[in-house]
């Protein structure tokens, strides 16, 4: 499998995602790349969407309370790696592990703008990258970025799945902060704004669109 030339770019290592403020790491994720090889095919996009779940007190979250089932335990992972579960029985949504193992912080990638690779993604969303749902929503960037379960734990220092910082940084004013997608069962929680993105990003997803 050839390896990915990173050139003078920084591939974020384990401290970074080691942090335990998962809020700071949610606004702090945009603007970095997220990176794939699959089969030597290499893709890639600018995180543009993400939410956070704040480990055990989050009723959001699902391992609130303490839950820890087979699906839950990769939260419970020491931080830096990835949680990749279907929702609906449908859709393949990436997660960011974060903070100290047993505490289960994760970040949701909800939207990219396509970087790298355009051509692969639009093979596997079937249409042209310059159409904001090829990665709007979490389901479209595990498909356009050919995350599937079998990405679930996989080590975010690797060469298959990582994020890379590309020194896009953005003004306070230009990140939106609102109450996550979906989760009206969270109760209070559900009106928390933990769901950051770019203003005016056309790629990132509509609120009514909860998963595509």
């Amino acid at each position: 499998m050839p390896i990915y030339n990173h050139n003078n770019h920084t591939k974020l290592q384990l401290s970074y995602y080691l942090n335990p403020d998962v809020l700071f790491l949610a606004k702090d994720l945009l603007g970095k790349v997220l990176f794939t090889q699959i089969n030597g095919e290499v893709t890639a996009g600018v995180i543009i969407e993400t939410e956070a779940y704040f480990g055990v007190t989050d009723k959001a979250s699902h391992a609130y309370g303490g839950r820890r089932t087979n699906r839950t335990e990769t939260m419970y992972s020491e931080g830096g790696v990835s949680y990749v579960y279907l929702c609906y029985g449908i859709h393949h949504l990436f997660n960011i592990v974060s903070s100290v193992k047993g505490e289960p912080h994760a970040v949701l990638i909800r939207g990219i703008e396509p970087l790298i690779g355009k051509d692969i993604m639009e093979i596997r969303r079937n249409m042209s990258a310059v159409k904001a749902a090829i990665s709007s929503g979490p389901g479209s960037v595990a498909k356009a970025m050919g995350i599937d379960k079998s990405f679930n734990q996989k080590d975010l220092t690797g060469e298959e799945i990582w994020i890379e910082d590309y020194n896009i940084r953005y003004n306070s004013d230009e990140i939106v902060s609102t109450p996550r997608v979906g989760v009206a069962y969270a109760q209070e929680d559900a009106f928390l704004p933990w769901r950051f993105f770019i203003k005016d990003n056309k790629y990132v997803s509509k609120p009514n669109k909860t998963i595509p």
